[in-house]
């Protein structure tokens, strides 16, 4: 089945998060198990989470949850809703294969694979890429929607 690509607005309408802390450019695939994206922002001297003029490869944690993020939004629109909002609550087994990111050329892309799913959280592997080698990876995991309010 053919579906449908985001790109950057269609993006911005899936995520809480706008303008530049919204991350990732266009959809390159997604199905039901997930998502690969591309984003060109990390050489930006505004980019939100750069700190003393650098953007450090932490940041790619934030940009495999915001991956999941969109995946998310796209699954909830497939079945005729909205994606609940969610707040990352883990991160497992992260390995960075940079210290910054914003020195390479060229997009980056990231894969998130959904692991777990239920109506109180998620878990994906993720996978963020530059010129097709690995610079980042780990799982992570999300409260969502009632989940998130407590007993």
């Amino acid at each position: 089945m053919n579906r449908p690509l985001p790109g950057r607005e269609g993006i911005l309408a899936l995520v809480p998060h706008q303008g530049r802390m919204c991350l990732w450019d266009e959809v390159v695939s997604w199905d039901e198990r997930g998502i690969r994206v591309r984003a060109w922002n990390h050489q930006d001297p505004m980019h939100p989470l750069r700190a003393r003029g650098r953007l450090p490869a932490l940041a790619l944690c934030e940009y495999g949850a915001q991956a999941m993020a969109v995946h998310g939004g796209l699954l909830a629109g497939g079945e005729g809703g909205r994606a609940a909002p969610g707040v990352l609550v883990a991160l497992r087994g992260i390995e960075l294969a940079v210290t910054r990111i914003d020195d390479l050329p060229g997009a980056l892309e990231c894969e998130a694979e959904l692991l777990a799913a239920s109506e109180a959280s998620q878990q994906y592997a993720f996978r963020i890429l530059h010129a097709d080698a690995v610079i980042a990876s780990g799982r992570a995991a999300a409260m969502l929607g009632s989940a998130l309010a407590g007993p």
